[in-house]
C-alpha cells in the first residue's frame, strides 16, 4: 500500500509527521513488516531524531545552518536564490528515504524518536512525502 502526505513547511526547519505515519500503518492493517518514507525533493529531507526535547530540533537547525551557511562565494548555483544550493548540500548530508520495521501493527520506533521532515529552504514549501508498506 503507498500513501502521499502534503507537508507545509512554513520555512527551514524539521515538521514533525510520527502522527501521520503511526495512521498510516495503523490504516494498513500490516502487523509485520516495513514502511519506507520517500521524500521527492531535493532541498528537504527526512530524519529520525529526538521528539521529546525542543532544544534537539533548535540545536540541529543551528548545526546545519553552521555546518553550510548561506553564502558561500564558491557556489555556483544561485537560480533559486542564495538558500538553494546550501538546501541541496544539507539533503546531500542527511537522507531522502528511510526504512521503519513495523511489528505489532505500529512503527517499530524507539521511544524518543520522532519522524520529521527537515525542510532546508528559507521560504514555506508544499512538500510530498510517500509512505509505502509491505507486510503481513
Amino acid at each position: 500500500q503507498q500513501k502521499s502526505l502534503a507537508v507545509a513547511t512554513t520555512g527551514a526547519g524539521l515538521v514533525e509527521i510520527t502522527d501521520a505515519l503511526q495512521r498510516f500503518v495503523a490504516e494498513s492493517g500490516v502487523s509485520t513488516g516495513l514502511v519506507i518514507v520517500f521524500c521527492r525533493h531535493t532541498s528537504c529531507s527526512l530524519l529520525l531524531q529526538e521528539n521529546a526535547d525542543p532544544d534537539v530540533r533548535h540545536d540541529l537547525e543551528t548545526f546545519f545552518r553552521r555546518l553550510v551557511p548561506e553564502g558561500m562565494e564558491w557556489i555556483v548555483h544561485r537560480t533559486e536564490g542564495p538558500d538553494d544550493m546550501p538546501a541541496h548540500i544539507r539533503t546531500a548530508l542527511t537522507q531522502t528515504s528511510i526504512s521503519i520495521p513495523v511489528s505489532g501493527g505500529r512503527p517499530a520506533l524507539g521511544t524518543w524518536q520522532g519522524l520529521y521532515l527537515f525542510e532546508h529552504r528559507a521560504r514555506p514549501h508544499r512538500r510530498q512525502v510517500l509512505f509505502h508498506i509491505i507486510g503481513e
